[in-house]
Parts: C-alpha cells; sequence; structure tokens
C-alpha cells in the first residue's frame, strides 16, 4: 500500500512551475486510482489521527512554552526591580525576552510538523546579519547599555564625567546615557563609548577629599599661616576629623608661597566646604597679617 504522505510530498514539491504542478496532481490521482475504497479511508483515518496527535503536541508545547516565557519574564522583572534598573530599560528587555522566546517557541512548533526548520534558521541567521551590519553602531550602544546595567559603573543620580561631559546622570536609556550639567543643560551620551572609555564617578564613595591651594607673600609667616588654617578647619563641624586633614607648603612661586591644604567631608558637603573655606581664607588671613600676594614682574630697561 502506497504512503499518503509521500503522495503528498512528492505532489508539493513538484509545484515549483505550473507543468510540474500538473505532472504532480496526474502522479497524485494515478496513485490514488490503484487503491480500493477502504485503503483510502484508512489512509484518511491514519493521518487524521496523526494530524491530530500533532495538534495536541504543539497545543502543549505553546501552553507550556508561554508558561515559562511568563515566568522568565517575570523573574527578570524582579530582577531588575532589584538593581533598580530604569523603567524604560526594563520595558524593552522585557519586550526582548518575549519576542524572542516566541520565535524560538515557533520555531520547535513548525518542527513538529515535520517542516525542516533549517532553512527558517538561517533566514533568521541572515537577517540578523543584515540587520547587524546595518545597525552596527546602534547595537554597539545597545550592548554598552546592557553592559552598563550589568556592571553600574555608575547609577542615576550619580555626578560624573565621561567623554569629555560632566553631569549628573538622569537617565540610562537603551542606546544613550542622560547628563544634566550643572547649569542644567541635557547632554546624551552614547552608551557604547561611556562602556569602554575612562568614566570618573564623583558619587560612588562616601567621602570626598577636598583640595585648597593658598598663596601667602614671601616674607609672611608659614607657621603662622598654618597655625590659622589649622583654627578654621577644626572650626568647620563638616570637616572630617578622620581621615586626618593635611597641610603643607605646596610649592614656591613666581610672586607667592602656595600652601597645599586637604580636607575630607561627605558627598553632600563637598561643595559647601569647598565654597566656605575659600571664603574664611580670604577673609581671615589679612586680618592675622597675612597678605595676598599680587602678581608682579620685574623690567629692566637698557639705556
Amino acid at each position: 500500500m502506497l504512503d499518503f504522505f509521500s503522495v503528498i510530498a512528492t505532489a508539493a514539491a513538484a509545484s515549483d512551475t505550473i507543468a510540474t504542478a500538473s505532472q504532480g496532481i496526474e502522479s497524485v490521482t494515478s496513485a490514488l486510482a490503484g487503491l480500493s475504497y477502504e485503503e483510502i479511508m484508512q489512509m484518511i483515518v491514519t493521518f487524521c489521527i496523526s494530524f491530530g496527535v500533532k495538534i495536541i503536541k504543539v497545543l502543549l508545547v505553546w501552553a507550556i512554552g508561554r508558561w515559562v516565557t511568563r515566568r522568565l519574564i517575570s523573574l527578570a522583572k524582579i530582577l531588575m526591580e532589584k538593581r533598580k534598573t530604569n523603567v524604560t530599560v526594563q520595558s524593552f528587555l522585557t519586550s526582548l525576552i518575549d519576542v524572542v522566546l516566541l520565535i524560538v517557541l515557533i520555531v520547535m512548533i513548525i518542527s513538529i510538523f515535520g517542516v525542516d526548520t533549517s532553512s527558517f534558521i538561517a533566514l533568521f541567521a541572515s537577517a540578523g546579519v543584515a540587520i547587524g551590519m546595518a545597525l552596527s553602531g546602534t547595537l554597539q550602544n545597545f550592548a554598552g547599555g546592557v553592559m552598563i546595567l550589568l556592571f553600574r559603573p555608575y547609577k542615576v543620580g550619580d555626578y560624573i564625567e565621561a567623554q569629555g561631559q560632566t553631569g549628573t546622570v538622569k537617565e540610562i536609556q537603551i542606546f544613550n546615557t542622560v547628563l544634566q550639567t550643572p547649569d542644567n543643560k541635557i547632554i546624551l551620551v552614547p552608551n557604547g563609548p561611556m562602556s569602554t572609555g575612562i568614566v570618573n564617578n564623583y558619587s560612588r564613595e562616601e567621602l570626598r577629599r577636598v583640595d585648597f591651594s593658598f598663596p601667602i607673600s614671601y616674607g609672611d609667616d608659614y607657621e603662622k599661616a598654618k597655625a590659622v588654617i589649622e583654627e578654621l578647619i577644626a572650626a568647620d563641624s563638616r570637616i572630617l576629623k578622620t581621615p586626618e586633614h593635611f597641610i603643607a607648603l605646596g610649592s614656591l612661586g613666581t610672586s607667592s608661597v602656595n600652601i597645599t591644604v586637604r580636607v575630607w567631608t561627605t558627598q553632600a558637603n563637598y561643595w559647601a566646604v569647598y565654597f566656605d573655606m575659600n571664603k574664611n581664607i580670604y577673609e581671615t588671613l589679612p586680618k592675622r597679617g597675612l597678605k595676598f600676594p599680587y602678581q608682579t614682574f620685574t623690567v629692566n630697561v637698557n639705556k
């Protein structure tokens, strides 16, 4: 008895052109003409049973696959919420996971019907290569965004310096990092260079060191100036006792003796300490008989 599926497959393969399609139909007709009614009904029943079993398998695979997809998406959302991932990034990644798993599920269902899935895989691979070549820069930025989310060199709210730009991170998008500058400008920096370049994160550590350089005139008493600075540091409660501050004669300039001062404070008090210390030094040193020098030049005139 002829195999019913072989006959159908022969007819389908012969449908490349009208002529070959006609030949296929004739071959199917001639093959069925030699069979009895009982044999034809038996093949139809066998086909229906086999097809019904495949339908049941497809429904089971679809139900299980969609359940697994929902569970994986829920798990991804929980992980991203724990890492405080941006809402926009969460939405994109969950959509990406859903689409990828849906494609995998469709390929599995096609394979259940006996269709060769290698052609579909090759088609997807070719499309992926073409899209990747066309969007190489965009994909690099996307990959950079994923690396930033995984390794977290900075997060929303950090004050950073990178790619020649400085500002507070307002948002980490899929392809760009959004910075807000102190003068309230918004700068979009691509994630690709951000993930591979140097990033100076000023907010990563709880404590920051504040550096000063105060000039006094030649002939002024350095020890007296140092004692005044010590008093001002001790009077400011925002300056930490530990780590200990540092005061030294930093350099001898052309018109001044430069005193290097380094103190430690918290992130929140950095700029307040910086500006207030400058103000206090400016007001206090002259009252103690210490002068701020002006830049001078010596001019020799030859007759």
